[in-house]
């Protein structure tokens, strides 16, 4: 039988205000970085069509 779904944790104060700003400016992948992301997903995508895991 499956476990019950743990409430999500609320963040207040200076955690809260660091977490939006974290969500409203995100990180900056390079150029090489996104073309590696890019190629490693065309790569899984081919090869795991039907993967049954």
């Amino acid at each position: 039988m499956a476990r019950p779904i743990k409430e999500t944790p609320i963040l207040f104060g200076d955690e809260a205000r660091r977490f939006e700003v974290q969500m409203l400016n995100p990180h900056q992948l390079s150029e090489a970085q996104q073309e590696r992301i890019q190629n490693d997903y065309e790569f899984m995508r081919t090869r795991c069509v039907n993967c049954d895991f």
